[in-house]
């Protein structure tokens, strides 16, 4: 209900002499439908039934059949970038978004938050009287935001939804989520059987539900963004069982099967040629036998994933059956790009994948791997898949995620709306952008962007609508030019022509060199005519600078120079007081001890010799470390990504009653140190840890006093909270450099 001042009755010296009006709560446009969005996360562009997958994926199909399906639809390569444009109808670079949101940098372009010069969808139907939910990934602000200090403005609920539920960051455990409700940091569901997308699907329909019982001639815009198909790829057993040996005859025989298929149902252009074989993917026949038993399972367990979802999919469309609202709901179905390279050659944890990326030889053998064969895509893993599985989701186009080539920005759209679309099933080959949505559903309601909200003047919505193609299957694209960029990787799209630069990491991109594509003509870009039209590729990058100047792309990172960074300024802060709790600390509001020597000191008050748990702990199974307190004894644990773990046990026990307990880690060499224990000042233990991630190992946040998501150390079970009082907790940072460790921890006490 809106209250703006304006009243529009009348009053007089008395009751009698006043007529009275009530502030007007907005009214949609007359008919207006349900919006859905969903979203689904590194799902290619061959990965759904209906773009010819072998995976099952009925109730997307069903979508597609009695809708349409847009086989020339482009996303930005990665995550954050695609969700800003969808939501907003601007380019990502434009709003602030060019990277993901770990990724921030003090540029225009890069501050890893949508400027409020960008109303959001949610904004604009919130102001035109639509109830608004959001259910899933937002991934849309800086992840130092995330904690519950916020700043919220940039939550969900900032951003015009009514209703939040999902998880904040870009990925998380689909067995033991880090979830968020309203502005609220929450535990992860504790009950058998527990997974996050049944969870999402469940909420979002009570959602729904109530507001349809209380208010069901008010429409609703969902946003439904799952977290499947990111890694980790997690699905109930009787899903992953379903595929076993399906495919077994590998990743080549898999995409000519799925490329056959495309062409059958016209997916891609008869004349379509099978993209080459990416670089680093090797032939399935020169893989040994381990290797293809092992990536087999994990391709098994990434459809189980996959058909899991669409099956809570299949609930949700049900629901909107049952009550009556499917026919008159305009439902939107994406991928945020395509399928992910994050796996590597052998399908390695994507943690250790980044913890490679940026620096150092780790690895995971197959060896290793097929140990957990039988356990992969359970609460115990953090499994991915390996990069021929990746190509073959991508079918019949080249790279992946991240990539500004097809195979990183080509995905699958589905539009359903049965009072609108007649044409059900039908192939729509328009060129469009996932910037083009949201001016498409606003075209389609009857609503213009507003050119100024909640006082702030907006800038102009640069998507194109591509409403014109619901009932015309033959007319032109009404688009004209697109750019891309991604970490480095450089992409321009004008009229049919595309031209494209990898861009290795680390190097010049001077030495970059653009290829070039007539994509009208060349579907999976396989003839670079760079070489025949020169003057057009002069042309072609020409105007992708011109385009990069005018949406905030400059200055040019890729992903080694971009760095993790966190945003604010002034003197980085080193010394925190931590108090328990039972909301988790995000990743990068934590204190940021990677690669420096660090003090953590725990204020107790043990009545007994049994009292134990945790003091603080920062990541989760899958890497990070703890300090606790288990059989009278300080226990410092570092878990080194899954793969190995230093454990340091004070050698003394512990006092009862009032106690500080302390840790030192002192640095001795690049990403080294060793480890002291303390109680009362009084040395206890040491211990060596010869190697640290680079970043943080499982991407789990902090916990004081107890350790509630997966648990750092074997030797517990989450949440393993301290059983008697803990006060606080301090933690004091060191500097980076390997000078005097002890005497560097000593001066930063002194000034404390």
């Amino acid at each position: 209900m809106s209250n703006d001042g304006a009243f529009q009755g009348v009053i007089g010296n008395t009751v009698p002499e006043s007529t009275p009006a009530w502030p007007r709560r907005p009214q949609p446009p007359e008919g207006a439908p349900n919006v859905v969005f969903v979203v689904l996360d590194d799902t290619g562009f061959a990965h759904l039934g209906c773009y010819g997958s072998e995976i099952e994926t009925p109730n997307m199909d069903r979508l597609a059949a009695g809708g349409l399906r847009y086989n020339n639809f482009h996303t930005t390569a990665l995550c954050s970038p695609t969700r800003a444009c969808l939501l907003t109808g601007r380019n990502h670079h434009s709003v602030g978004v060019g990277r993901v949101t770990e990724l921030t940098a003090g540029f225009p372009g890069y501050f890893g938050q949508v400027t409020d010069r960008a109303a959001t969808l949610a904004e604009i139907l919130r102001s035109h009287g639509y109830n608004t939910i959001a259910c899933g990934k937002w991934h849309l602000l800086p992840n130092s935001h995330t904690s519950a200090a916020g700043p919220f403005d940039q939550w969900p609920l900032g951003r015009g939804f009514e209703h939040f539920y999902g998880f904040l960051g870009g990925e998380t455990d689909q067995w033991h989520p880090d979830l968020a409700a309203g502005n609220e940091r929450i535990q992860p569901p504790d009950r058998p059987g527990y997974h996050l997308t049944e969870d999402l699907v469940d909420r979002a329909i009570a959602f729904v539900r109530d507001q349809q019982s209380l208010a069901p001639d008010t429409p609703f815009f969902l946003y439904l963004a799952f977290g499947a198909t990111h890694a980790p790829h997690h699905a109930p057993r009787e899903f992953i069982e379903k595929y076993r040996g399906r495919f077994d005859d590998g990743w080549d025989a898999a995409r000519e099967r799925i490329f056959a298929r495309q062409k059958q149902m016209g997916i891609v252009p008869p004349d379509t040629e099978l993209a080459p074989r990416n670089d680093g993917v090797k032939p399935w026949a020169e893989l040994t036998d381990n290797e293809r038993r092992l990536f087999a399972r994990m391709q098994e367990v990434f459809a189980g994933f996959l058909d899991h979802t669409d099956t809570h999919i299949g609930r949700l469309l049900g629901f909107l059956e049952e009550t009556g609202q499917f026919e008159n709901t305009l439902i939107v179905l994406i991928s945020d790009n395509g399928a992910s390279q994050e796996g590597g050659p052998s399908g390695r944890p994507e943690h250790i994948y980044f913890n490679t990326v940026t620096g150092g030889a780790i690895d995971l053998s197959v060896e290793d791997m097929l140990k957990q064969i039988d356990e992969l895509g359970g609460p115990l893993h953090h499994n991915h898949y390996p990069t021929g599985w990746a190509q073959a989701g991508n079918t019949p186009l080249k790279r992946y995620k991240q990539n500004t080539h097809g195979g990183g920005i080509r995905d699958p759209m589905i539009v359903h709306w049965p009072a609108r679309i007649k044409d059900g099933g039908a192939i729509r080959n328009q060129y469009h952008h996932v910037s083009d949505v949201t001016p498409t559903v606003l075209e389609a309601l009857g609503v213009e962007a507003p050119p100024v909200h909640r006082g702030i003047e907006q800038m102009a919505v640069e998507g194109t609508s591509f409403a014109y193609s619901f009932d015309s299957p033959s007319e032109p694209t009404r688009k004209e030019t697109q750019y891309y960029e991604m970490l480095g990787h450089r992409a321009i799209w004008n009229r049919g022509w595309k031209a494209v630069a990898f861009h290795p990491p680390g190097t010049s991109f001077e030495n970059d060199r653009w290829e070039l594509y007539h994509l009208d003509a060349d579907f999976s870009e396989c003839s670079d005519l760079a070489d025949e039209h020169p003057e057009r590729l002069r042309e072609l990058v020409g105007l992708w600078w011109d385009e990069a100047r005018k949406y905030n792309v400059l200055p040019l990172a890729d992903m080694l120079t971009a760095g993790f960074s966190r945003p604010g300024g002034g003197r980085p802060r080193r010394a925190f007081t931590l108090y328990p709790s039972e909301r988790s600390i995000p990743v990068m509001a934590a204190p940021n001890a990677i690669n420096r020597s660090h003090r953590i000191t725990a204020y107790v008050e043990r009545t007994s010799a049994s009292g134990e748990g945790v003091l603080l702990a920062h990541g989760g199974r899958h890497g990070g470390y703890a300090l606790f307190v288990k059989d009278n004894r300080l226990v410092y644990e570092y878990n080194f990504l899954g793969i190995s773990r230093y454990i340091i046990r004070s050698d003394a026990t512990l006092p009862a009653g009032a106690a500080t307990l302390r840790f030192d880690f002192l640095k001795t060499g690049e990403f080294q140190g060793i480890v002291r224990l303390f109680a009362n000042d009084e040395p206890i233990g040491e211990g060596e840890v010869p190697r640290t991630a680079r970043i943080a190992g499982g991407l789990e946040p902090m916990d004081v006093g107890r350790d509630q998501h997966t648990p750092v150390s074997e030797s517990y079970a989450c949440p393993f909270a301290f059983s008697d009082k803990l006060h606080r907790v301090e933690v004091f940072l060191g500097g980076r450099e390997v000078l005097d460790p002890a005497a560097e921890l000593d001066a930063l006490l002194a000034t404390q």
